[in-house]
């Protein structure tokens, strides 16, 4: 019988909830704190079918920090967060002014894996929109 006092505690939808919180408050330490040591993030966009994928702590908390300054004022709104198992959902809506000086606000979402009571994989999808001016 597993040592249930070791176990990690399960992902739930609070803890998506901070770890939204965390991206708000563009805190990549808080960030980290919630994934594995070798995490995956996918991003929205880039060239492959999956986006851009970034894998281990370092190289996905470069991606946050990338986001964060591209996107100064980077918020994600109207968080709704769903756990079903080792799954969970958040949906937000995002919105930003990129640092060339225009603006975006689309809904979103990521797809999460959780392993040992922390985030393993974080998929991000956001509808495609036009630019705006800031």
């Amino acid at each position: 019988m597993a040592d249930t006092l070791s176990a990690q505690p399960a992902v739930t939808a609070d803890t998506l909830a901070a770890f939204s919180d965390a991206f708000n408050r563009h805190d990549a330490d808080a960030l980290m704190g919630f994934m594995t040591e070798d995490c995956v993030f996918d991003a929205a966009g880039g060239p492959e079918v999956y986006g851009a994928r970034f894998v281990g702590r370092e190289a996905v908390r470069a991606a946050f920090e990338a986001v964060f300054r591209t996107f100064p004022d980077a918020h994600w709104g109207g968080g709704r967060h769903y756990v079903a198992g080792e799954r969970g959902v958040s949906e937000w809506v995002f919105s930003g002014t990129h640092a060339e000086g225009w603006r975006i606000e689309a809904e979103g979402c990521d797809l999460f894996e959780f392993r040992d009571g922390l985030i393993a994989v974080k998929r991000a999808f956001r509808k495609e929109r036009p630019k705006q001016a800031a």
